[in-house]
């Protein structure tokens, strides 16, 4: 039987796109697609460049909200909703674990000094399903 955690970890194990939402600094909610992926800890983590709005909302306030796990409307059944903190990396291992080949057609390479890394740990994760009867599965660090 397949466990909650492990059903979260098949949305995400390969690059999806997914809503990102920060806090600005007069405290409104901002949201934008990034390409994310998980790893077996449930981390999620993208690419970023070191001077964007949501680099700077992170820095500021780590709490993010990520929803994620649709890719087509019609072949929908489930999709994920997420609470966590956030922080930048810049560090090379965890910039080389990160690139992707996608990566070349914004940044230099892994040691491009605007490349760096956004990690979200999540606290809070809702397996929802398409149908509304149905209440999510949570999952809670």
């Amino acid at each position: 039987m397949t466990t909650l955690k492990e059903k979260i970890i098949d949305k995400m194990k390969h690059p999806s796109l997914a809503s990102f939402a920060t806090i600005t600094n007069d405290n409104k909610p901002w949201t934008r697609y990034v390409v994310v992926m998980a790893d077996n800890n449930l981390d999620i983590w993208f690419a970023t460049r070191r001077t964007t709005r949501k680099t700077v909302h992170i820095i500021n306030n780590p709490e993010v909200h990520l929803t994620l796990g649709v890719d087509d409307l019609n072949t929908a059944d489930t999709y994920l909703q997420i609470q966590g903190r956030a922080e930048i990396l810049n560090d090379s291992a965890s910039k080389k674990a990160v690139w992707y080949d996608l990566l070349d057609k914004v940044f230099k390479g892994p040691e491009d000094p605007e490349y760096c890394v956004c990690k979200v740990t999540p606290y809070r994760i809702e397996f929802n399903t398409m149908d509304p009867a149905v209440l999510p599965q949570i999952w809670e660090a």
